[in-house]
């Protein structure tokens, strides 16, 4: 199946960012929004979007701070990302059918849903995060986590610091702990893949962020689960069994909701979906269809 390739420029704060949109697949839209995380990038959604493309016409897009690009300097902070999901939602996927969306990009379409009700259609939330890595590990966001966010800017210092967080021991670490099942997953190839990732130019500024907290989307687990309620009926939320426990529970309270219909699959970390595409399709596929052929015969 053909897939295409393309960039688009964006505006934040006077400044243009450059971002690469994978679309592959014919039929009603579907929206894939990647995690935000030091090596996540829209590549991660090319094996679920292979699948999703047999029956969807998939867009892939990263998000601005992230990505496989070079990415400028600026003050990134969540209402940059609200920005820009209303306009990927205006100019790149208007109206989808669904939107499948990964890590603290659920939480981001999770609030934009309980904004306007149904503008996503049947939102798919895989390995939803509110908090970033610090201050889940803490239990609470601190002084300290905002005061690494702006070291991060230094030209020596925070180019240090980011290298701290990001070299190849952290990053398989993190990936065997947190990311992946099987910690032969990470092939030397996907490492070198993640690794290039983290080493575009001006990659450290929202990638920090993310890290010490400055990107959550919510203050607390109240407002998250406020927002799936005014969101309306229809979400789903899928994890893996193994998914690591702090961020597990958010994710089970979340599919507790009555309008929340939860999906553990038998195996899996956070990037199960990337790990594990097929269960992953199969487990959407079904929800999808069913939001599709309602909204098909609301227009009869």
């Amino acid at each position: 199946m053909e897939r295409t390739e393309d960039r688009i420029a964006w505006q934040a704060d006077g400044r243009t960012v450059e971002l690469g949109v994978t679309r592959c697949g014919e039929g009603p839209p579907l929206l894939l929004l990647p995690a935000l995380s030091s090596i996540s990038t829209r590549a991660e959604m090319r094996p679920l979007q292979d699948r999703l493309a047999q029956h969807f016409a998939t867009v892939a897009v990263d998000w601005p701070g992230f990505g496989d690009l070079s990415r400028p300097r600026l003050a990134w902070r969540p209402g940059i990302y609200r920005a820009f999901l209303r306009f990927v939602l205006a100019e790149l996927a208007p109206h989808p059918a669904g939107t499948i969306a990964a890590g603290h990009a659920a939480a981001y379409a999770l609030a934009h849903a309980a904004e306007e009700p149904g503008s996503l259609g049947r939102l798919c939330l895989l390995s939803p995060t509110w908090r970033g890595p610090l201050p889940t590990m803490a239990d609470r966001r601190l002084a300290l986590f905002d005061l690494l966010a702006r070291g991060v800017d230094l030209p020596v210092a925070g180019s240090a610091l980011y290298r701290l967080n990001v070299n190849g021991p952290v990053i398989g670490l993190m990936a065997r702990g947190h990311v992946y099942a099987d910690p032969k997953w990470l092939t030397p190839a996907r490492m070198a893949e993640k690794r290039r990732v983290t080493e575009a130019p001006g990659a450290r500024h929202a990638s920090f962020r993310f890290v010490s907290g400055a990107l959550d989307p919510f203050a607390d687990r109240a407002g998250f689960l406020a927002a799936a309620r005014a969101a309306g009926p229809g979400l789903v939320v899928a994890f893996g069994r193994d998914a690591p426990p702090k961020s597990k529970a958010e994710m089970v309270a979340l599919g507790a909701l009555d309008t929340v219909e939860a999906i553990e699959l038998p195996r899996g970390k956070l990037s199960f979906y990337e790990e594990f595409p097929d269960e992953t399709a199969a487990a959407l596929l079904e929800r999808l269809h069913e939001k599709w052929r309602a909204l098909q015969d609301s227009n009869l």
